[in-house]
């Protein structure tokens, strides 16, 4: 099977080389923005396998305690599938089971965590569907933590590219799914566990950084591969393709080429006839003579416009940014000399959005990349 389609930007510009991969569906996205730089049934709804372990794996993170132990269930032992050959009654920390889980694939180790962080494999289950909720995953159902083959349980290209692009701004998320090779303790034997990672991208292509591997009979091979080049993060994805190595460093080299990471504004700019300034930087992938083409709104506050005392410690409005009519971003603007405050916001910027300590998942973080991603 090969596929084709036309890049998702190029139906508004400049016509872009068609991009051919042999998946049933696939999506391409840069990180920082959140832009959907190419898709071919990227709604589809599919099997998806062990990409399923991208969400474990962020929820886990987002609701559990890293350094708590894990005790392995009689459910969990002997799990079928991929496995990292945990024993019955064993204990290990959610950090290692983490690693075990995002480098070799363990099926063991997904129902592990999952009932530890949510009570029961259904428990983890539901939080797994009120996050597909919470960021606009309208593609995604969960019905378990690790992939197998089951009615109800699928998720789209378009959506794990959301997902992971999302995961990507976790610092625990990045460090676990870039590492080549984890050693853990083993309980049980005099040697230490050692994971190597499944994800041959990491070693096939030049400033790859993760992310997750797949494969079931239903599912066929599926893959979510990651990379970072001059500060800019893509994340590739392909569903049913037997020929995904390949398809993802072409899909990889075409988002670098064709929609490099720009920057419109950085932090602390003044603003061109006003006594301001904006908060924070912009960077966004724009395509072949898309830069042209963006429009810049400045929006004074109303104590702003009428020249009042400030009431919010120098900010005092926003400019929002136009692409083609479509607004992109908005960076709050400040009184030059201010204080100007750390990223909180809905931008695509080049600073990491999530909490630099990925602790308990919160409804306002959600919102902002729910925003972000879909917008």
């Amino acid at each position: 099977m090969l596929t084709c389609s036309v890049p998702v930007s190029a139906q508004s510009g400049q016509a872009l080389p068609e991009l051919h991969t042999h998946a049933q569906a696939a999506a391409l996205i840069d990180v920082t923005s959140g832009r959907l730089l190419y898709s071919t049934h990227g709604d589809d709804e599919l099997r998806i396998a062990s990409l399923t372990k991208i969400m474990t794996a962020i929820v886990a993170i987002e609701h559990g305690d890293f350094k708590k132990p894990v005790k392995v269930s009689k459910n969990a032992f002997g799990k079928e599938g991929s496995s990292i050959y945990l024993k019955l009654g064993e204990e290990m920390t959610l950090e290692n089971m983490l690693y075990g889980l995002m480098l070799r694939s363990g099926n063991d180790a997904a129902t592990a965590i999952a009932e530890h962080v949510g009570g029961s494999e259904e428990g983890f289950v539901y939080l797994m569907n009120e996050e597909a909720k919470q960021l606009g995953l309208a593609h995604s159902h969960f019905a378990n933590p690790h992939g197998l083959d089951a009615d109800g349980h699928y998720s789209s290209a378009n959506d794990m590219a959301k997902l992971t692009a999302y995961a990507l701004h976790n610092p625990l998320f990045r460090e676990i799914v870039k590492t080549p090779t984890k050693k853990a303790p083993n309980p049980n034997e005099s040697w230490d566990y050692k994971w190597d990672n499944k994800n041959k991208m990491l070693r096939l292509y030049d400033g790859a950084d993760g992310v997750k591997t797949g494969y079931t009979k239903k599912a066929f091979r599926c893959l979510v591969s990651s990379a970072t080049r001059g500060g800019q993060q893509l994340v590739a994805v392909t569903l049913n393709d037997g020929d995904d190595w390949n398809d993802h460093g072409k899909m990889l080299d075409y988002g670098f080429e064709y929609f490099p990471l720009t920057s419109l504004m950085e932090k602390g700019e003044p603003v061109k006839g006003y006594d301001l300034v904006v908060s924070n930087s912009f960077q966004y992938p724009f395509g072949p003579s898309e830069k042209e083409k963006v429009e810049n709104k400045l929006v004074l506050h109303q104590a702003a416009r009428e020249g009042s005392a400030d009431t919010s410690f120098g900010l005092r409005g926003e400019i929002q940014i136009y692409l083609e009519g479509r607004q992109i971003g908005t960076v709050p603007v400040y009184q030059k000399g201010s204080y100007l405050p750390e990223l909180k916001g809905r931008n695509p910027v080049a600073s990491t959005l999530a909490s630099e300590h990925p602790g308990t998942f919160t409804g306002a973080l959600s919102e902002v990349f729910k925003k972000l991603f879909l917008q």
